[in-house]
């Protein structure tokens, strides 16, 4: 078998639901093997990662761009591919959409980790940042969860109007918001997914709130204002999705958090009781190549 996937196919081949449990069954998978990833700048100011990981089965690298000012071009900010092959022979057999994957994939790790940590799952869900990540999040949340109303808050009037017609579209009830800090008080489910280039959220969360933290991947990139972070420190819970997130959590590593003292969604996975206690609950996602294996071990058993 050696099939290139489209991305209609791509994301066929993902439901939100089974990629959210396809990622914890990788979690508890002892022979998974995920090298730190490369990323090197180019001369424009993205930057080009290389991501490998492999289990006894299959093996992937990922190979994806990331230019930030890409919608300026008409172009996606992230564009690239997930090449897949046999662990054993080294056959190449599958091509996946890599921009596909990666909206997929990383709204069904923030699926996983809602069901695992969300204090309450009924919503309304406040969106924050109205692009890819904002849609994959909206319909991982709704088939996963069963969220019905969510509110949608952007820079952009326009993305935002369109992301409350895809919501209608699915059934949901949205709602455009101009204050996204405002919001904060009536949404117990909350996902970040700015570009990232700024403090986009300086009020705190309710105290029973689940915050999916996902547009910043680096040290240098911010969504939540320093004081929040350490307010959400002193009386919830931090949890990160990997390691990984020790040198790339740009919210947490600014507001001078320990971020390698705080749990992952490994250990939330293998051990839920221990880290269970009341007030928010703050997520935070920066990437990992393991997401993307789990994508591709999903659509080769589809």
């Amino acid at each position: 078998m050696n099939v290139s996937f489209t991305p209609a196919q791509t994301a066929e081949a993902l439901p939100y639901p089974a990629l959210a449990s396809e990622i914890e069954a990788l979690l508890r998978d002892p022979g998974v093997v995920v090298p730190a990833r490369t990323v090197q700048a180019l001369a424009g100011g993205g930057s080009l990662f290389v991501m490998p990981a492999a289990d006894a089965r299959v093996a992937i690298t990922k190979l994806i761009t990331f230019i930030p000012d890409n919608a300026t071009r008409g172009l996606p900010a992230i564009q690239g591919d997930i090449v897949v092959f046999d662990a054993v022979t080294g056959q190449r057999t599958a091509l996946l959409d890599g921009p596909t994957v990666t909206a997929r994939r990383t709204a069904a790790v923030s699926l996983l980790a809602a069901r695992r940590l969300a204090p309450r799952t009924d919503g309304p869900l406040l969106i924050v940042g109205a692009g890819v990540q904002g849609r994959s999040h909206l319909e991982a949340f709704h088939a996963g969860l069963g969220v019905q109303e969510v509110w949608v808050a952007s820079r952009s009037a326009t993305s935002a109007d369109a992301l409350v017609q895809h919501a209608h579209s699915l059934g949901m009830r949205a709602q455009h918001v101009v204050d996204a800090d405002a919001a904060l008080a009536d949404c117990p489910l909350v996902v970040s997914c700015t570009s990232a280039q700024g403090i986009a959220l300086r009020a705190k969360p309710r105290t029973d709130a689940f915050v999916a933290a996902v547009g910043a991947f680096t040290p240098r990139m911010v969504e939540w204002a320093p004081e929040v972070c350490r307010w959400l420190a002193a009386e919830g819970l931090l949890v990160v999705d990997t390691r990984d997130a020790d040198h790339e959590a740009g919210d947490l590593l600014q507001a001078g958090i320990n971020v390698s003292a705080l749990p992952t969604l490994a250990d939330v996975v293998r051990d839920p009781a221990a880290q269970r206690r009341s007030g928010p609950v703050f997520f935070k996602s920066c990437g990992w190549a393991g997401w993307d294996l789990a994508a591709a071990r999903l659509a080769l058993q589809r």
